[in-house]
């Protein structure tokens, strides 16, 4: 009888272990290895956040290609008005993964690739997905920097095709309630005027606290989000290694955004105040009442007449009138109650900000608010001064 028992138990633990360790210790017969690469930031604006693609080398098929979804046709009619207003269409294209490498190495910019551990059926999933979204008739979409962009898309490959049980690492900073307009700035470092004219056109939208997945629209935060992602519990990548090195670190340079906006600032508020240069005052009181409605005008446009969902409820308006543009050829008329409005709207975006509803490039920006006040402070005096 115990002999009898000692069978059973061998013969059911026979057959109860590979079926168990089926997924572990089966080979991967899907020949193909999936990998994301990580490119680092170069010197034009549209560079400044680097970029990312998948990589899918079939060992059989004897093919290595790139999946990447930053591509736009730049030749396309009207292709300036529809980049402006949001209704550039982006898409996905597949190339061989040579030629990707020649591109970043001739712009001297670096590739980090991370190669998946992952099931052969999970490596299939993958290329199914990428495939399917290659066809023409799904290969387009909408671009949105914040929202729909090469790094989510590419976010959302993994997650649509690995299923519930793929996790992604949390990679939020450490100080957390970061927005996507502090996350950006900080890319922003060198370029002080790219950094401040971006500032001005986002809108209220982007000043919400990300969350986890919202700050791999980010390439840097998608690659380490993947770093420690898990598939059923286990590592979905053993390490990042460098294809290319690319260029170094670079220095902030001069803020000359700053010291432009002390010079207007001084120049207003000094030609306002000083009788002997009130020339001075009256051509910087008119140079600035019509740059801040200029930007104002554009602001609306960016608002109303795009789909940049970044764009939209934009509070910077409060200050940069776009009605300052009239009042700027208004000439010697009452203007004592638009001069109220003026401060009232001021102080109005100030504190916007400092509530954090939508955060101004407060260093640079302090000058001219400072001139506005000054401005609108002189028009009232003079319209209660007796003719």
């Amino acid at each position: 009888m115990l002999f009898r028992y000692i069978a059973l138990l061998v013969l059911v633990s026979f057959f109860y272990i590979p079926s168990r360790a089926q997924d572990t210790i089966l080979p991967d017969n899907s020949h193909l290895q999936v990998s994301l690469l990580t490119c680092g930031t170069g010197e034009e604006i549209y560079e400044t956040f680097g970029h990312t693609a998948i990589r899918i080398v079939d060992s059989v098929a004897g093919t290595d290609m790139v999946y990447n979804y930053g591509t736009f046709d730049g030749y396309a009619e009207n292709f300036e008005l529809q980049f402006m207003r949001g209704k550039l269409l982006y898409y996905v294209t597949c190339y061989p993964y040579s030629i990707f490498v020649k591109e970043y190495e001739d712009y001297n910019r670096s590739i980090e690739e991370q190669v998946l551990q992952v099931s052969g059926g999970a490596k299939q999933s993958i290329s199914h997905y990428l495939k399917n979204n290659a066809l023409d008739e799904n290969k387009y979409y909408k671009y949105d920097f914040f929202f729909d962009n090469c790094a989510t898309r590419i976010r959302d490959v993994f997650r649509y095709a690995l299923g519930v049980k793929f996790q992604y690492a949390n990679v939020l900073p450490k100080e957390g309630n970061i927005t996507f307009r502090q996350i950006i700035n900080r890319y922003f470092y060198r370029t002080h005027g790219e950094r401040v004219g971006v500032n001005l056109l986002l809108g209220s939208r982007i000043d919400k606290p990300m969350t986890n997945l919202d700050i791999m629209f980010l390439p840097d935060y998608l690659r380490d989000g993947l770093a420690g992602a898990t598939l059923k519990g286990n590592p979905v990548v053993a390490k990042t290694q460098q294809v290319l090195g690319g260029s170094s670190h670079k220095p902030a340079g001069f803020n000359w955004v700053l010291a432009l906006t002390i010079a207007i600032g001084l120049f207003t508020i000094i030609g306002l105040i000083i009788p002997a240069i009130k020339p001075v005052g009256r051509v910087m009181q008119f140079m600035v009442l019509f740059i801040t409605g200029l930007l104002g005008c554009l602001m609306l446009v960016m608002w109303f007449a795009t789909d940049h969902q970044g764009c939209q409820n934009n509070y910077n308006i409060l200050w940069a009138l776009p009605t300052n543009i009239i009042i700027a050829f208004a000439g010697k008329r009452n203007k004592s109650r638009y001069a109220i409005i003026g401060i009232l709207l001021i102080f109005i975006s100030l504190a916007l900000h400092v509530f954090k509803v939508q955060e101004l490039a407060l260093l640079e920006l302090s000058p001219i608010l400072l001139s506005l006040l000054f401005i609108y402070g002189s028009m009232y005096r003079k319209s209660k001064i007796p003719a």
